[in-house]
């Protein structure tokens, strides 16, 4: 059987072919707006793996506030932090995170989504996509600067994703562009953070199987 294509190369497959549906100039913008974020160092003060995740305390689209450390309590945690409903990319990582939800709930963990979108816009992404797990808004990005995961949408970009139909001020409730480094950690029980992926390159995302093998060295 052919190996199936990981989550990013599905997620670059899309992309590659998104840019070549754009006119000259949009591609031209696009493409200056990767190469910038790739020069960057937003990155540079993620939290990694050895750290200490800081702990959190968010809204639910349940109900009512959830803390880290109280997920903790019964496991280790897959925290993974979303751009929004409206990302392309976020949407196929949903997907392939939801099917592995059953084998991350089988080795004892929590699987936990994080976006800056308000409460209102999170619970209609969770209705969008049939997600079973726990997602939190984190409106003004609090959570997402003690992470250390802050990204400013570039000015050039902001009238292209309007022409796409994304209106980022519209889904965090303020006029910020601020938007979280897309990221997956996996924390144990004792809030140490095990595995990390990071990648200011919000095509790239963690493989689910690479979670799972994560997860299975915690039993180790």
């Amino acid at each position: 059987m052919a190996q199936q294509p990981s989550l990013t190369e599905r997620a670059q497959q899309q992309a590659n072919e998104f840019i070549e549906s754009l006119d000259d100039d949009s591609k031209q913008t696009l493409r200056l707006s990767m190469q910038r974020l790739s020069e960057s160092d937003i990155d540079k003060n993620a939290k990694r793996i050895g750290d200490q995740a800081p702990d959190f305390c968010l809204p639910s689209v349940k109900g009512g506030d959830r803390k880290l450390s109280d997920y903790l309590k019964e496991g280790p945690v897959v925290l993974s932090f979303y751009r929004g409903g409206w990302c392309p990319y976020c949407n196929l990582e949903f997907k392939a995170l939801q099917e592995c939800l059953p084998e991350f709930k089988q080795l004892g963990a929590t699987l936990i989504g994080i976006s800056p979108e308000t409460p209102d816009n999170s619970l209609s992404t969770v209705e969008k996509h049939n997600l079973e797990f726990e997602v939190l808004s984190d409106v003004g990005n609090r959570v997402v600067k003690e992470y250390g995961l802050l990204c400013i949408v570039d000015q050039k970009m902001r009238p292209l994703y309007l022409d796409w139909g994304i209106d980022v001020p519209e889904s965090n409730g303020d006029n910020s562009y601020e938007l979280p480094i897309p990221a997956t950690y996996v924390i144990d029980q004792k809030r140490i953070i095990q595995a990390a992926h990071v990648d200011k390159i919000y095509i790239n995302r963690m493989d689910p199987n690479d979670i799972v093998e994560a997860l299975k060295a915690l039993k180790k």
